[in-house]
């Protein structure tokens, strides 16, 4: 009997010591809101701006940090560290004292979910050290796409035109494609968009026509922090 039961104590023990653990990931972080929680997972190919919000993101630097500019049909952007003190008129200029290196790349673009870099006008393109803005934009028309690509044309000297997959995607999903070739995407949404969309519909004093500033025009009525984690496998 003894020996039976010892044999039942160490079957136990193996199975649970060969029970799998889940392991944070390198790639894919939570972005903890009270509306709900994002996921996003981080591109290869973009490694300066993967390795700085995992850095960011080792050392809590936005937690309690604000989405602090909500545009629905555009995008909403957080990640400043001015918005945890208080003063919404600071809102959108701080960051943790550098940039990133612009890492633009043409597979990546401002498709509905997208996680890119916020930037000050600058002729590098280099993006925030911290600000990012997830996109939710809207579905645009080939006619308009066309426009677009007109435009970057003149703009550039060069011809530009939207890869077709990418203009399936704006006809269809929808995106951002203004912003295209201008601002590095280094990422996108994986679960959790129902909660972009939340964040998208709250009230800002320009969603409620309210008489303000400009500074403030876009900044949700009511606070809304965030907390960034890894997330598990």
């Amino acid at each position: 009997m003894f020996r039976n039961l010892t044999l039942l104590l160490l079957s136990t023990l193996l199975l649970v010591s060969c029970a799998p653990t889940e392991e944070p990931s390198n790639d894919l972080f939570d972005i903890e809101t009270q509306l709900g929680t994002i996921t996003v997972r981080l591109y290869e190919n973009t490694p300066l701006h993967a390795e700085n919000f995992r850095k960011l993101v080792s050392e809590k630097f936005y937690d309690g940090t604000l989405f602090h500019r909500v545009i629905p049909k555009f995008m909403v952007q957080g990640g400043d560290p001015n918005s945890k003190d208080g003063n919404p008129m600071n809102n959108g200029i701080g960051g943790p004292g550098y940039t990133v290196p612009a890492e633009l790349r043409p597979e990546y673009f401002h498709k509905k979910g997208a996680l890119a870099a916020a930037r000050t006008n600058n002729p590098e393109k280099a993006s925030s050290g911290s600000q990012f803005y997830l996109v939710t934009g809207r579905a645009y028309a080939d006619a308009e796409l066309d426009q677009i690509e007109a435009h970057y044309s003149a703009q550039s000297g060069q011809p530009f035109t939207f890869p077709a997959e990418h203009r399936e995607v704006y006809t269809t999903v929808g995106g951002a494609p203004l912003l295209d070739t201008q601002y590095t995407v280094y990422g996108e949404i994986v679960s959790g968009m129902d909660v972009l969309d939340a964040i998208s519909r709250v009230d800002t004093p320009n969603s409620r026509g309210d008489a303000t500033t400009q500074a403030l025009g876009d900044q949700p009525l009511e606070p809304l922090p965030m907390v960034i984690r890894p997330a598990s496998r």
